[in-house]
């Protein structure tokens, strides 16, 4: 085959695969059938338990995810999940390690050191690349997770979290209203789903 066939070949190959594998569509139903129009999910990424994962709509989750919802999943609207993020609702490493070959054979709330629970991601969030949400985890709403960040616990509507173990490093108001001033037909907007505590 000549370089030039191949090189065809490979390009022809590349946009097939990115056409059934990478494209990000819109349109989801949430768990109870409603419809979610807006809502885009990635098809590279790996849900678990899809049926403990509660969705809102206009949620964008990017490529090579991972969300394991068996203790449940909440992601409210406008929540942007970029890629290579996880979301864990349990994490057995402790039990495993302890217990050896009789992990299987224990049931769940009988292991020592399991951690088990559900995980909530507020309204219009980001969550950062290669970033690990921890069971038992709250994010509220208007949250930015920055990329590499390792999150467990609850934080406050509005925080911007980082580090592993994450902690709260800002405040997403102060970006939100430098941008409110330069644009302010949209205030009305952001303050519809922000609410007064949106004002500082």
């Amino acid at each position: 085959m000549s370089s030039r066939l191949r090189a065809l070949a490979n390009r022809v190959r590349r946009r097939l695969w990115h056409l059934l594998f990478f494209r990000v569509l819109f349109g989801e139903r949430a768990h109870d059938g409603r419809a979610l129009p807006l809502t885009r999910l990635s098809p590279s990424t790996c849900i678990e338990h899809d049926e403990n994962l509660e969705l809102g709509d206009d949620v964008f989750i990017g490529h090579f995810n991972f969300i394991e919802a068996s203790h449940g999943v909440r992601i409210e609207e406008g929540v942007q999940i970029t890629n290579y993020v996880s979301v864990l609702t349990h994490s057995s490493h402790r039990s495993l390690r302890l217990m050896g070959h009789r992990y299987g054979s224990v049931p769940v709330g009988e292991r020592p050191g399991f951690i088990a629970g559900p995980v909530r991601i507020g309204a219009f969030s980001f969550i950062g690349p290669h970033s690990v949400i921890e069971p038992n985890t709250v994010i509220g709403k208007g949250c930015l997770v920055l990329s590499h960040s390792r999150v467990r616990g609850e934080f406050a509507d509005f925080a911007v979290i980082g580090g592993a173990p994450a902690v709260v490093v800002g405040d997403t108001r102060d970006g939100d209203a430098a941008l409110l001033a330069l644009h302010p037909q949209w205030k009305p907007h952001y303050e519809a789903w922000a609410g007064p505590a949106a004002q500082r």
